[in-house]
């Protein structure tokens, strides 16, 4: 046998033995705080600044399949961690404290059970081999989690006195607004560099190998590595340079590789890890009770005007307890992890004056964790006591009605009560007075989009009335000078009105070639990616992207930071895929 397939043997011999090795009996531990500390503050970047994927199915796909591996170990040196972010690009990445992401555009590619298997297995042995604290390109990666700290004191404050936010006509100028702002920028820009940077070829089998070895002990089958390569490779051909691929090199040496491994390991029977779950999450829990969790505040709330909507700003995630309920999604602790959530919805909602109470929205999000919690523990009382809750915003929203209803018939309200209404009642008769409605005040507003799906709303739920007339009327005038890519998209596919349709495929020709913001295009874009306009509105998103990098690069050479940071943050987020940001991954942005 040749020393690469006795290598294969002894990884299949461990195989076999790893559950014996791994009893879910040996407690977790935390033996670097400090570098646990670290990837947990790049875990909230991440988090906080992609945004959470929100999704309970693939949510808890991902941490099933991902403690099944994990569990089948013998590391306990940090518990592990999975996470879901709001980004569009296929990848994965694995901080040195535990912490793994998975990418909405991964799970796009409709991963099966093995591949993402092989593809948490193989993340996991990069924690499991510390390749984090090993890799020597530029910098460590604790240079790299140290650089947050420098950069958000550099936009915090300068020897000078005079910060990002002082520059003249930059958002929150003369306030500390932009600073947050900037700061936001650049925590984004160190996780950027955690996602884009790449492991040598030996560390990239070492984890591949640990993978696969792991994965066919939980009971996947270790060709999923394999399979998993040949999808990003067939739904992705064209972009191979960016993604999973610039951050996992070699694919055709690794897919030869995985094929081999794949046929000397042995899938074992699937070994139970509840304890291993429950453990995970006892510790983690265990630190933020040692080391609570202090969201930054909030910048004050700009003056609105009466007709604005008021926007409910994000809350900030506390990674801990978001691993702690994926970890272990039942039991006491679990109920109170998901109480607290939905409790913080609520007062938020309570906060306000009654009429402005969107209901039905906290409602839904009620109706959620009682649809999950129902599944996973069917007997819990839990269920009953959320019940209560939903029945008394239910009874609030009754109450109300009759004080809606004559607000909305004296005609004098904010366009916050018609978005209030319409989310508290969304079946009453006056919902299509409401939406045409809500379909003026967008247009005044300079919100097209909404404005257009109002409309449509409307003229859909009374299409033969006055109202329903002056809704299609409003989409006609509004159609021509419509610039939202996705609004004109969504009325170009409308074939019961000849006039409105050709009004929209004229104007999405038109303004496919020539919007001038990368928002327009990227939302454009992800919604419709199959639209046989996306390559044009492609090319255009590629031209303004690079516009931005030129700009960029002014700005540095002047050293006016917070405008170049503010067109990196652009590029890399709205337009990921593009040459621009190709050519910023090249130059290194963070030097460290």
């Amino acid at each position: 046998m040749t020393r690469f397939g006795s290598g294969l043997a002894r990884y299949a011999c461990a195989a076999l033995l790893l559950p014996g090795l791994a009893s879910s009996a040996q407690s977790q531990e935390i033996t670097n705080p400090d570098l646990f500390e670290k990837s947990l503050q790049a875990a909230e970047a991440a988090l906080n600044y992609y945004g959470n994927y929100e999704s309970r199915i693939e949510a808890r796909r991902v941490a099933e399949i991902g403690y099944r591996i994990a569990g089948q170990s013998s590391f306990r040196k940090f518990p592990f961690s999975f996470y879901l972010v709001d980004m569009p690009i296929p990848n994965a990445f694995a901080l040195p404290g535990g912490q793994i992401f998975i990418t909405r555009g991964m799970l796009d590619l409709d991963l099966d059970d093995d591949m993402l298997a092989g593809l948490l297995g193989h993340e996991i042995g990069h924690v499991i081999h510390e390749h984090g604290v090993r890799m020597q390109r530029r910098a460590t990666l604790l240079n790299v989690l140290s650089q947050a700290v420098l950069v958000g004191v550099m936009i915090s404050s300068d020897s000078g006195g005079t910060s990002p936010g002082n520059y003249p006509g930059y958002p929150g100028a003369g306030s500390n607004q932009g600073d947050r702002v900037m700061g936001a920028a650049a925590a984004g820009l160190v996780v950027s560099e955690l996602l884009l940077r790449s492991y040598g070829r030996e560390f990239e089998d070492e984890a591949d190998a640990e993978g696969q070895r792991l994965a066919a002990a939980a009971g996947f089958d270790p060709t999923g590595t394999q399979k998993l390569m040949a999808r990003m490779a067939d739904r992705i051909p064209e972009t191979q340079e960016y993604g999973y691929w610039r951050t996992h090199p070699f694919l055709e040496a690794r897919a030869r590789a995985a094929a081999i491994r794949a046929e000397y390991l042995k899938v074992l029977e699937i070994e139970p890890v509840d304890e291993y779950r429950r453990e995970t999450q006892r510790v983690l829990l265990a630190w933020r009770e040692k080391k609570p969790f202090k969201p930054p505040e909030p910048p004050p709330a700009p003056p609105r005007p009466p007709t604005l909507p008021l926007q409910e700003s994000p809350e900030i995630l506390d990674p801990i307890k978001v691993a702690a309920l994926g970890a272990w999604p039942r039991g006491a602790a679990a109920e109170t992890l998901r109480l607290e959530r939905l409790h913080r919805r609520r007062d938020r909602q309570m906060a306000r004056n009654e009429l402005s109470r969107n209901l039905g929205r906290l409602i839904a999000a009620y109706r959620e964790e009682v649809d999950e919690v129902r599944e996973l523990d069917p007997e819990t009382p839990f269920v009953a006591a959320l019940e209560r809750e939903i029945g008394g915003f239910e009874a609030q929203i009754r109450v109300l009605y009759p004080k809606a209803t004559a607000v909305l018939a004296a005609g004098i309200y904010e366009t916050e009560f018609l978005e209030v209404f319409q989310g508290n009642y969304p079946d009453a008769q006056e919902i299509p007075q409401v939406a045409l409605s809500l379909g003026d005040a967008y247009s005044r507003l300079g919100r097209p989009g909404d404005a257009v799906r109002q409309y449509l709303k409307c003229w859909r739920a009374a299409p033969e009335s006055e109202m329903g007339r002056r809704a299609r009327l409003g989409l006609r005038n509004l159609t021509p000078v419509l610039d939202r890519l996705a609004a004109l998209q969504e009325l170009a596919q409308i074939d019961d009105d000849p006039e409105l349709l050709a009004l929209a495929q004229q104007r999405l020709q038109e303004v496919a070639a020539s919007y001038a913001e990368l928002s327009n295009g990227a939302e454009f874009v992800k919604s419709y990616p199959e639209s046989p306009m996306t390559p044009t509105v492609n090319r255009r998103l590629n031209e303004i992207a690079e516009n931005l990098y030129g700009e960029m690069v002014l700005y540095q050479s002047v050293g006016d930071h917070a405008k170049a940071l503010d067109r990196i943050q652009r590029i890399l987020t709205q337009a990921p895929l593009s040459p621009a940001a190709e050519k910023l991954r090249q130059r290194a942005v963070i030097e460290v």
